[in-house]
């Protein structure tokens, strides 16, 4: 199943003549594929006539205005809004279909059959004009990875990767053959940057002990003996990924080799270089945690980046275009980021074989705006207005639960849609009739008298602006009993957490319980015993809970001691003296050996009975006393609780009510003088 999100507009106004876009988004699922109108209205596109069963691609235009689906045995263009088919192409077996930048193109892509010919060549990627129908171009293209051509933006050029070699074309006149091209040896891989005067990185491997290297051309004027505005040369380079900044004045480069040699990591070591297309700029980016780069991402402003890298949990860092830190965030198990699409909200989250916890920030402010449970999310994006994300769990990764859940960014869950085997999802921009409009995500008034958790409203619809910032906490949305009433009840949802026995729910986590990014003390490890009193040897011990092993009768007790300080021992004068009271003998164990004890733990033991305050035993205490001590531990309690809160923790329904119960746990105290 596929699924996106796609910018669609209604007819209301919405001010100053424009029409205001509503969100709109498809899914293509094995036996079934429908559009769905978002936000508020999430019902099915009547006017969509589903193609049935085994539908291949299902992809919009960047602009949202038309969609293409691919069947199997044409591909048919529509228009978004209405539903109405403006064009069909006869074609069979398509897997893949894209739109250009402007939608006047449309591309599809067929498996590579080995022609039964000699010196035939079988072109399964073809360029169409959506506006006429026409084929202009045909390649051949064996691999489904890369297979799409890279327009410019104003769509006045599109280029081609062959052996070594970069071809440039007038998508009008593909019959007039290549305009421009670039041959470099070794070159596996190159990215046009966006912009008006679009620039051209390659990437060549290293080959014979010669270097990798990134070099940068000019789009315009390019040709074989064209020299590069700049470049960057680096070792460890057999895998890259290049991303460009939106104006195309920078560009970043994660390096990656298919061999950690130095046997920290399974998938390679990996590197971070930042470019500046002028060439006034190169450096690698100083990482201050080991490990893997997770992920990296441009701002929408191209004045700043996001990185997460580093062994989990993993750090995560914003840097400017010096690569100087703007902003830590500290550690997290986390390996996603995204910006949603006005820059203002930056998303952290952990997804894969993480828990699926996604952190929503506030990029001016840099607080934090709220925690959200998405659990085995496979993919996740912002809606082309910045204000929801939809998380999406996708098969074949996960054959269960498979479905779209749409939250708002405060962290209500506003819509779910399960569907069996989702396969992608991807999504569009926000566009008027007149043009490009930004959205300001942060336009959200909460009318004082909306004060219920109960909304009287249409089934699947809720309006997150009305909410009040009181229910900033993650919350859910669930539908009760549509058959009798149209109510939708948001309550909290609780986190699984970890099991906590009866006896420690409401205190704090001892500190050697705690993760080192939970503010736990560093592992350290001990060569005699850990912190529970256990030896971490293997050798030697048994089974948990099990008996101690026997020694053999008469046999001397083993000890540690190396025999440096066993000579030592017998050359000191035997004026030591038996230290066991004659009264009160060490019992010896049943095979005549005497127990071994641990001295170490019993002087621990001794401090801290030592400085721990000796309490008056409860059959002295008044019943005045007793309540006295009963308020201050609950008082205790109380602080450790508004302690955690203040680090992000979430609390569960008790404890926040025993929160509240502190001023009249503070009158009672006082009562009693």
């Amino acid at each position: 199943m596929s699924l996106a999100l796609a910018p669609q507009h209604s007819s209301s106004p919405a001010g100053g003549g424009e029409s205001k876009p509503k969100n709109q988004y498809h899914f293509r699922a094995l036996k079934s594929c429908g559009i769905f109108d978002g936000y508020p209205v999430f019902s099915p596109l009547s006017s969509f006539q589903s193609p049935g069963e085994n539908v291949k691609a299902l992809v919009y235009s960047s602009d949202g205005r038309r969609y293409a689906v691919a069947s199997p045995n044409d591909v048919s263009i529509c228009e978004a809004e209405s539903g109405q088919e403006l064009r069909r192409l006869p074609l069979t077996g398509v897997v893949d279909t894209r739109f250009s930048p402007k939608g006047t193109w449309i591309a599809t892509w067929e498996r590579y059959v080995k022609p039964s010919v000699e010196g035939t060549q079988h072109k399964n990627m073809r360029l169409w004009d959506v506006a006429t129908g026409n084929e202009v171009a045909s390649f051949s293209q064996k691999s489904l990875e890369g297979w799409m051509l890279q327009f410019t933006e104003d769509e006045s050029r599109v280029l081609r990767l062959t052996s070594a070699e970069v071809q440039v074309f007038d998508p009008t006149s593909f019959g007039s053959g290549v305009v421009s091209k670039l041959k470099l040896e070794g070159m596996s891989e190159f990215k046009l940057s966006p912009g008006k005067s679009p620039l051209l990185s390659a990437f060549v491997a290293e080959k014979n002990g010669a270097p990798a290297s990134v070099k940068i051309y000019p789009l315009a004027g390019l040709k074989d003996s064209s020299p590069p505005l700049t470049q960057k040369t680096f070792f460890k380079a057999d895998k890259i990924q290049m991303k460009w900044n939106r104006s195309g004045t920078s560009v970043l480069i994660l390096t990656q080799t298919d061999v950690d040699k130095t046997g920290k990591s399974y998938y390679g070591e990996t590197n971070l270089y930042m470019l500046s297309a002028n060439g006034q700029f190169d450096c690698r980016v100083s990482l201050d945690r080991e490990g893997g780069i997770h992920d990296f991402v441009w701002s929408p402003n191209d004045k700043e980046f996001t990185v997460s890298y580093g062994f989990m949990p993993a750090k995560t860092t914003i840097f400017d275009l010096r690569c100087n830190v703007i902003h830590d965030f500290g550690t997290a198990p986390r390996n996603f980021i995204s910006y949603n699409p006005q820059g203002r909200l930056l998303l952290v989250a952990g997804f894969g074989n993480l828990a699926g916890t996604m952190d929503i920030w506030d990029r001016r402010t840099l607080e934090k705006i709220a925690t959200i449970e998405g659990s085995n999310t496979s993919h996740c994006e912002w809606s082309p207005d910045g204000r929801f994300l939809m998380c999406a769990t996708l098969s074949p990764r996960l054959r269960v639960d498979n479905g779209v859940r749409i939250f708002h960014y405060r962290g209500h869950l506003i819509h779910v849609n399960p569907v069996e085997h989702l396969y992608a999802v991807f999504s569009g921009i926000v566009r008027l009739h007149g043009g490009r409009r930004t959205l300001n995500c942060f336009r959200s008034e909460y009318p004082s008298h909306l004060g219920p958790k109960v909304l009287e409203m249409q089934p699947y619809l809720l309006l997150p602006h009305l909410v009040r910032p009181i229910f900033d906490r993650n919350l859910l949305v669930e539908q009760i009993d549509k058959t009798k009433t149209n109510r939708l009840c948001i309550f909290e949802a609780k986190p699984a957490g970890a099991y906590r026995p009866p006896h420690a729910r409401g205190t704090t986590t001892p500190s050697h319980f705690k993760r080192e990014d939970e503010g736990g003390a560093p592992y350290i490890a001990s060569s005699n015993g850990g912190i529970n009193g256990h030896s971490t040897r293997g050798r030697g011990g048994g089974p948990p809970g099990a008996a101690p092993r026997k020694g053999v009768p008469g046999a001397a007790t083993k000890t540690n001691e190396v025999p440096a300080q066993k000579n030592k021992k017998k050359q000191q004068p035997q004026a030591t003296e038996n230290r066991t009271s004659p009264d009160k003998p060490e019992q010896a164990n049943k095979n005549g050996n005497q127990q071994v004890v641990n001295h170490s733990q019993e002087s621990t033991i001794a401090q801290n009975q030592a400085g721990a305050p000796q309490e008056a035993p409860l059959g002295a205490l008044s019943p005045e006393d007793k309540k006295r001590r009963s308020l201050m531990k609950k008082l205790t309690a109380i602080e450790q609780l508004k302690e955690r809160r203040k680090k992000g923790e979430k609390l569960e329904l008790t404890q926040i009510k025993k929160i509240d119960s502190e001023a009249d746990t503070r009158k009672e105290l006082e009562a009693l003088g």
